[in-house]
């Protein structure tokens, strides 16, 4: 059997499949300096946040505020929280008025104790909780509970000049809590009108 010149011995190698090139991952558009200093005022001032879940509704949560972003602690023997998306417009209310101040979107990130963050975060979280279950608070967080990095970024949805004309107004949430199948009972009966107004 004759070799072609030029051309090598052996069996032809199979052509290596083409692979797409995968699209480059944009990082979020950080948040602009007047945006994120009234973020930072409105969170350092409260620590209080809404959570406006799509879909669901806004889920008040108690947070702390550190290196630009706040830190929610949820789970058992915590507060309520439900699963979040990757990223959630979140409101941040007035210390003064308790009103809606301003309301951006953040990126959501879930850590856990491998995570470099874990130690500062927890550490101020455990600072900020009040009447916490059980002597090492930490461990049960990261055996039980879920520690959320809430990062603004981009510009206000809503802020001073910009506000929505809606209300905002929402239903109470579900709860079993409920008087309105039943009345304290009253002697002589219930008064048609209250003491002390005509």
């Amino acid at each position: 059997m004759t070799q072609t010149p030029g051309t090598p011995a052996g069996p032809t190698p199979a052509s290596e499949p083409e692979t797409a090139a995968l699209p480059a991952v944009e990082a979020p558009t950080p948040a602009p300096a007047s945006t994120l200093a009234l973020v930072a005022e409105a969170a350092a001032k409260s620590g209080l946040l809404w959570v406006d879940v799509p879909g669901d509704r806004a889920w008040p949560v108690w947070h702390e505020w550190l290196d630009g972003t706040a830190w929610v602690v949820s789970g058992p023997g915590e507060q309520p929280m439900p699963w979040l998306p990757e990223e959630v417009p979140i409101i941040l209310r007035s210390k003064d008025s308790g009103g809606r101040l301003v309301r951006v979107q953040a990126r959501v990130e879930r850590i856990t104790p491998a995570d470099v963050r874990w130690e500062s975060a927890t550490a101020a979280l455990t600072a900020a909780r009040l009447n916490s279950v059980g002597d090492d608070v930490v461990q049960r967080w990261a055996e039980l509970c879920t520690v959320t990095a809430l990062t603004p970024f981009g510009e206000a949805l809503e802020g001073p000049g910009s506000y929505d004309d809606a209300s905002g107004a929402a239903p109470p949430a579900p709860t079993p809590a409920t008087t309105r199948t039943w009345r304290p009972w009253h002697l002589g009966g219930r008064p048609k009108r209250r003491r002390g107004t005509r």
